[in-house]
């Protein structure tokens, strides 16, 4: 009776925390610290992927920050969240036991750090001009003289640096000071993700974000390598949080109703 009641228990958890019976192998494999803690990047314009901080409490704020609480929600525990500057940092951190789930733009360098599971909106790259620029079009920026930035340990800075042939490329590990030498007119132009530009050029008078996609990629949700349970469940989570609506509330909550939810 003992251990019919045992399994009646285990079985009512795993129902209530949505996670899928078939695979399940406890929760503490999904929370070993009790407590959901997802990895965010913090960076001074918001996007699908980027956080910022909300001026009143100096937290983070933003899309994934919103996913981060329904996840939170599904397995009814705590939230905690976990800051770095980039993603790379992220997956530099994931053998450290420091976070459970995380979300960033897919990549393939990052695959020997994280399990990546489905993309829940599209990440398009581009660059933002200062103002006052001639610059007019992504063949404009790599000229002689032409100083370009980007975020250390991003994809996007992967694929600039691979592409960039004449200007002279910056990298760096805070992004806002990347967001302030471009306001001040000491970048000719930033490669980031679009929403975080369009953001920032909000901010900036007189800087303009490029039509042009430099690189384009889908933000996925990723759990630590080797996580079997954390990457079932992830798996289900984004599944479902695509389908009842939760992205789209996400998006459409921090202003991106533009973004289209990944099919």
């Amino acid at each position: 009776m003992l251990r019919h009641g045992l399994i009646v228990v285990l079985g009512l958890a795993f129902a209530m925390t949505d996670i899928p019976s078939v695979k399940a192998e406890g929760l503490a494999d999904i929370v070993p610290s009790g407590a959901l803690r997802v990895a965010v990047a913090v960076g001074p314009a918001a996007s699908a992927f980027w956080t910022t901080r909300d001026p009143s409490t100096g937290k983070p704020h933003g899309v994934t920050v919103d996913l981060a609480k329904a996840a939170a929600d599904k397995l009814h525990v705590p939230l905690q969240l976990v800051e770095y500057q980039s993603s790379d940092e992220i997956a530099a951190a994931s053998d450290k036991d420091v976070w459970d789930l995380s979300f960033m733009p897919a990549d393939v360098k990052r695959e020997a750090f994280v399990d990546q599971g489905p993309a829940y909106v599209a990440y398009m790259s581009g660059y933002l001009v200062r103002a006052g620029s001639d610059i007019r079009s992504v063949a404009d920026v790599d000229r002689a003289g032409m100083r370009v930035g980007c975020i250390e340990g991003t994809s996007t800075s992967r694929t600039v640096e691979k592409s960039l042939k004449q200007a002279r490329l910056k990298k760096f590990v805070k992004p806002e000071e990347a967001a302030e030498l471009i306001g001040k007119g000491e970048l000719d132009a930033l490669a980031m993700g679009m929403g975080a530009l369009e953001d920032l050029s909000r901010k900036l008078p007189g800087t303009k974000v490029l039509d042009e996609v430099i690189q384009s990629t889908g933000v996925v949700v990723v759990v630590p390598k080797g996580k079997a349970a954390a990457k079932v469940w992830a798996a289900h989570f984004m599944g479902e949080a695509k389908a009842d609506g939760t992205v789209r509330r996400a998006l459409d909550g921090n202003g991106f109703n533009a973004d289209k939810v990944a099919p």
